[in-house]
């Protein structure tokens, strides 16, 4: 793989972490998350009609509206998921386990139901993956007198925000191929910043807009720089393979832990800082293991 496409992986694996950093410190993560949405949309949708009107103003099929719009729906419960987790736990932990369900995911949906088999390597990324989550998560810890219920609630959401990623992933997989990647772009962002809106509508009856209490600057930097993040990786998959793009870009979960352990001072002493960072590792290990099968 060429230096500059290491490069814009490197970068995008930053700018994912980033957002997440900003999300996990921000007062309201789902506010924000949906304010930074809308500031996307707000920049992507004019260049995506644009673009759209310049190219000859190709038809878009109607299942890639279809799609796009499930996938908004799903992605408005990623975010959802993703805020509850970052509410009650740490980003060293709820990051890892987010990214890392979701290829144990797909190998599972692939060996029960598709009739898929595992190499040696395939295997061997599985047993990293799950180490590697488990590792993170210390189920045992659930069993010791006062253990901290926000913890357990923090590492369901964490799974749940997983389940959204193999979700969505698969559903985009589909969409990207049906119209060109940034017009599919152009529909996914507003529906789930319409999704986010309603969430907030709903879920708040008293009446508040969502910038209440929000730091707008943040929420719109949250929201650009998701945008960034997904438009380089998009950059790096059309000149190099997803085989080589995906390890690279995972980096990003050992990067996730260690801003969590020394940036934001998630733990506790060496010795768990030391075993956040190697099951950290163990999940990209499994992932990239897993990518070369």
């Amino acid at each position: 793989m060429e230096p500059v496409v290491v490069g814009m992986v490197l970068v995008a694996a930053f700018l994912h972490v980033l957002w997440n950093v900003l999300l996990k410190t921000a007062g309201d993560p789902l506010r924000t998350a949906a304010v930074g949405m809308l500031a996307a949309t707000m920049l992507l949708v004019p260049l995506a009609v644009a673009g759209w009107w310049l190219a000859g103003r190709p038809p878009i099929p109607g299942e890639a509206f279809a799609i796009a719009l499930a996938s908004g729906l799903v992605e408005t419960a990623y975010y959802g998921a993703l805020s509850a987790a970052y509410r009650r736990g740490d980003l060293s932990i709820v990051y890892p386990t987010a990214r890392g369900t979701a290829p144990v995911l797909a190998v599972a949906i692939g060996v029960l139901f598709l009739g898929e088999r595992l190499g040696p390597a395939g295997a061997a990324g599985v047993a990293a993956l799950l180490a590697g989550i488990v590792l993170l998560q210390q189920p045992w810890q659930g069993l010791v007198a006062g253990a901290d219920p926000r913890a357990r609630s923090a590492s369901l959401f964490a799974l749940a925000t997983g389940v959204c990623i193999a979700t969505y992933s698969a559903l985009d997989r589909v969409g990207v191929r049906l119209t060109e990647p940034w017009l599919y772009a152009g529909l996914i962002w507003p529906a789930t910043t319409v999704g986010l809106l309603g969430w907030l509508t709903l879920a708040g009856g008293d009446g508040r807009g969502p910038t209440v209490g929000v730091d707008v600057r943040r929420a719109a930097a949250v929201g650009l720089l998701t945008l960034a993040a997904y438009g380089i990786v998009l950059g790096a998959l059309a000149v190099a393979p997803l085989s080589a793009v995906a390890p690279l870009r995972e980096s990003a979960i050992v990067l996730a832990a260690g801003w969590g352990v020394l940036g934001l001072g998630e733990t506790a002493d060496r010795r768990d800082a030391a075993r956040r960072m190697l099951a950290a590792g163990l999940v990209v290990l499994g992932i990239a293991l897993l990518v070369l099968e």
